[in-house]
């Protein structure tokens, strides 16, 4: 078994190439400047991963990898232009640099080009890669709407938050771990406990990015504290504190929505701190990441062969940036 490290250069290796044909550069230089920005490239080697649980690494897994990066990746250039955001990594977002009809159409021939890449995969496992990686294509594109839906409403409730985090972020983590398991020859049986293990491994990774953006170290951050307050994010905070607050918490968060007051931040922490949400955070984080490793242990392969998986869950869950 190798670990994430050593997987993580090995895919680079493979992946760090020319996607796109020369021509036209107006179309294909946007996105060759876009995957040169990097990343941590969790998804891809998670499908990796979820092939060597099971056996040694399919060669078509390679591309199965290439696949979800490069569709991760065109929902990133996406999601900026929805987002309006001007940097990614520090650097000049795609529709920013190249317009966002540019912007649109190397998104798209991306996503394309994702697919070319998953048709490599045995005639034998097709069907059912296509039909997860379609499924799951939908759910991403849902879960981008809802968080756009939430941010024209009010409130939104803690149910509907958990439905929007599972579309937009754990369903990606899931197929990703699934589609390995199924190139790696799995059970139906254990693909759908690993599947079920990235789906809550999902939710556990958003809770501390939650929790890391109101109560992260700045120096180890790497960016600033408070930013979700200062945008009225609907995070798992917010939503819990607007829950359980007494009269006057909440009357004072409601106060502090739509204001860009240079004392908000400290003055939401207070309140979050107050109604004890960030022990609350920490304790529905463990809650997810107890139920993912319940998945985990299910799966029938000796307990050597999930080391990996659980360094893996151990660094994503107690990261501090």
């Amino acid at each position: 078994m190798q670990s994430f490290a050593q997987l993580a250069d090995q895919f680079n290796q493979f992946f760090d190439r020319d996607h796109f044909p020369s021509s036209p550069t107006s179309l294909y230089e946007p996105n060759r400047h876009f995957l040169q920005l990097g990343g941590k490239r969790i998804r891809p080697l998670l499908c990796l991963m979820g092939n060597e649980l099971f056996s040694s690494i399919h060669p078509s897994t390679w591309e199965a990898a290439t696949a979800i990066e490069l569709f991760h990746n065109f929902t990133l250039i996406h999601d900026d232009i929805m987002d309006k955001a001007p940097l990614r990594r520090g650097v000049q977002t795609v529709h920013e640099k190249y317009g966002n009809n540019t912007a649109l159409l190397a998104g798209d021939v991306m996503m394309i080009k994702a697919y070319s890449y998953l048709s490599k995969v045995p005639a034998a496992s097709l069907p059912a890669i296509l039909s997860l990686f379609n499924k799951t294509a939908i759910e991403v594109c849902e879960g981008q709407q809802l968080d756009m839906d939430f941010e024209k409403q009010v409130e939104v409730s803690f149910a509907s938050y958990l439905e929007m985090i599972e579309k937009k972020t754990s369903v990606l983590l899931a197929a990703a771990l699934m589609i390995g398991a199924i190139l790696g020859g799995a059970s139906e049986r254990n693909q759908h406990l690993l599947y079920s293990f990235g789906l809550k491994l999902g939710l556990a990774f958003q809770v501390q990015d939650d929790y890391l953006d109101a109560f992260g170290d700045p120096s180890k951050f790497g960016k600033l504290v408070g930013g979700d307050i200062l945008a009225d994010k609907k995070t798992f905070l917010l939503i819990h504190a607007l829950d359980t607050a007494d009269t006057s918490a909440r009357e004072r968060l409601q106060y502090w929505q739509g204001r860009q007051d240079e004392s908000k931040i400290a003055e939401v922490l207070s309140i979050y701190k107050s109604c004890q949400i960030d022990e609350w955070a920490l304790q529905l984080k463990q809650q997810f990441l107890d139920q993912a490793l319940s998945d985990l242990d299910q799966i029938a392969v000796v307990s050597s062969r999930k080391q990996p998986l659980l360094s893996l869950a151990d660094y994503l869950i107690q990261r501090q940036v």
